[in-house]
C-alpha cells in the first residue's frame, strides 16, 4: 500500500497538479462559506468575508476604472488597505468580473497551478524530486490559500522566471520577476538572478524594459496624471506600513531577547549579506550554484522582510526545497533541516500541535520563522564559504 501511494503521488505528473488543484478547491469552500468574520485590529461592528484579501484585490479593480483612490480605506467593501500597484489592480480585471465563488476558485487555482508548473520547469530535476519539493510545500500552500494570498505566485514567478532564464527565454524571465515587484516590492530582489549569465547587461536592459511595460499598463484605462497619481500614493502608503510582524527577523530577535532591532539597520545588513554570494564570480557556471542562488533568494524574500506573516512562509519553504536539491551538506543535516521546517514552519499552526503549545510556545516565541532563519544562514554559509563543496554534475545549461 505504502510503496503505491508513493510511486502515485511521486512517479505519476498528474498527481500532484490534482492534490494542489483539490487543495485549492478546499480552501475556496472554506473561506466562502465562512460566514462573517471581524478581525483583531478591527474598531467597527461590521462583519467582513474570511476572504477578505480577495474582496481587496477585486474591489482595486473597481477602483481603478472608477478614478478613486486604490489606497484609501474602503471600509464598507472590505477591511484594511489595499497594497499593490495598480498594474495588479488592473491584472485582477480578469477575475473582478466573476461572482466572487467562482472568482475567489480562479484566484486560489492560479496560485497553486502555477506554481506546479513552476517546480516541474526546473531543469536536472526528475518527477520524483520536484513532487517532493510540491509535497513538502503543501501545508503551507494551504495556508497561504486560506488567506485568499498572492504568496504562492510570487514564489511559483520567481521559480519560473528562473527556469525560464536556464533555457535562455530571458526576456520573459525578466517580465515574470518583474510582474512580482509589481505584487509585491520585495521581487526586486529576484532581478538579481540576472548577474548568474553572460548576458547580463542585455537581460538588465529587459528587465528595464519589462518594468516599464508593466508600469505603464494601466494607462489603458486611466489617464497620466491619474497613473502617477496613483504610483504616489502608493509610495506613500508603503513608507509608513514599516511596522515589523512577528515573524520577521525584527520580530523573532524582540521575541528572544526583547531586543528592537532598528528595522532599517537589518534591513541593510540583510542586503549585504545578499550581495555577497554574488562575489563568487568563477561559480556563476555551475548549474547548482545559480540554483543554490535561487534557494537563497527565495529564503531571503521572507528572513528579512519586516512584514514576513504566517501565509508569505510557502516563499521560503519553496526555497528550502529547492535547497534540499542543491545542496552539498550531508544527507542526514539535510533531512533534519527540511524536516524541522516542515514540522516548525508549516505544521505549527495546524491542529497537528494542540492549542496549548501554539499559545504558550510557537506564537510567543515565532517558532514558525525560526527554522528558516537558520537554513538561510547555512545557505548563505554554503554559497560564501563552501561554494566548491555544492554538487558540480553535468550542466543543464552552462548560461554561456
Amino acid at each position: 500500500m505504502y510503496r503505491k501511494l508513493k510511486d502515485f503521488l511521486l512517479k505519476r505528473r498528474s498527481s500532484l497538479l490534482v492534490v494542489y488543484a483539490l487543495v485549492a478547491l478546499l480552501a475556496t469552500l472554506q473561506q466562502y462559506h465562512g460566514g462573517g468574520k471581524r478581525f483583531p485590529t478591527q474598531r467597527n461592528d461590521k462583519d467582513y468575508t474570511y476572504y477578505n484579501n480577495y474582496i481587496i484585490f477585486k474591489q482595486s479593480f473597481v477602483h481603478l476604472m472608477n478614478d478613486q483612490d486604490l489606497y484609501a480605506l474602503h471600509l464598507d467593501e472590505h477591511w484594511d488597505l489595499y497594497k499593490y500597484s495598480p498594474t495588479f489592480a488592473l491584472f485582477f480585471g480578469s477575475m473582478a468580473w466573476l461572482p466572487d465563488s467562482l472568482g475567489l476558485l480562479c484566484w486560489n487555482l492560479i496560485n497553486a497551478i502555477l506554481l506546479v508548473f513552476a517546480i516541474w520547469m526546473l531543469p536536472q530535476f526528475d518527477i520524483g524530486k520536484k513532487n517532493l519539493i510540491l509535497l513538502l510545500c503543501l501545508a503551507e500552500l494551504f495556508t497561504s490559500l486560506q488567506n485568499s494570498q498572492s504568496n504562492a505566485l510570487i514564489a511559483g514567478l520567481v521559480v519560473m522566471a528562473f527556469a525560464l532564464m536556464e533555457r535562455r527565454n530571458f526576456f520573459l524571465g525578466c517580465l515574470l520577476i518583474a510582474f512580482t515587484v509589481y505584487i509585491k516590492l520585495f521581487g526586486l530582489f529576484a532581478f538579481a538572478l540576472c548577474l548568474l549569465y553572460l548576458q547580463r547587461w542585455k537581460m538588465i536592459i529587459y528587465s528595464a524594459i519589462a518594468m516599464m511595460i508593466l508600469g505603464l499598463l494601466p494607462l489603458l484605462v486611466v489617464s497620466d496624471s491619474q497613473l502617477l497619481s496613483m504610483y504616489e500614493s502608493w509610495w506613500h502608503l508603503l513608507q509608513s506600513d514599516y511596522v515589523p510582524n512577528s515573524l520577521s527577523f525584527v520580530g523573532v530577535t524582540r521575541a528572544w531577547t526583547g531586543i528592537n532591532l532598528n528595522p532599517n539597520l537589518v534591513l541593510l545588513t540583510g542586503i549585504i549579506l545578499f550581495l555577497i554570494p554574488f562575489s563568487k564570480i568563477k561559480f556563476y557556471d555551475r548549474f547548482h550554484f545559480r540554483l543554490t542562488i535561487l534557494a537563497m533568494i527565495l529564503l531571503w524574500m521572507i528572513v528579512f522582510n519586516h512584514k514576513a506573516e504566517s501565509p508569505t512562509f510557502i516563499i521560503a519553504l519553496v526555497g528550502v526545497g529547492v535547497w534540499y536539491y542543491s545542496s552539498g551538506l550531508r544527507e542526514t543535516r539535510k533531512m533534519a533541516l527540511v524536516l524541522s521546517a516542515l514540522i516548525f514552519t508549516s505544521l505549527s499552526p495546524t491542529d497537528f500541535f494542540p492549542d496549548f503549545i501554539q499559545d504558550n510556545y510557537f506564537v510567543p516565541w515565532s517558532v514558525k520563522a525560526i527554522p528558516c532563519i537558520v537554513i538561510y544562514f547555512v545557505v548563505f554559509y554554503e554559497l560564501t564559504f563552501r561554494p566548491n563543496q555544492l554538487p558540480n554534475e553535468p550542466l543543464y545549461f552552462s548560461g554561456s
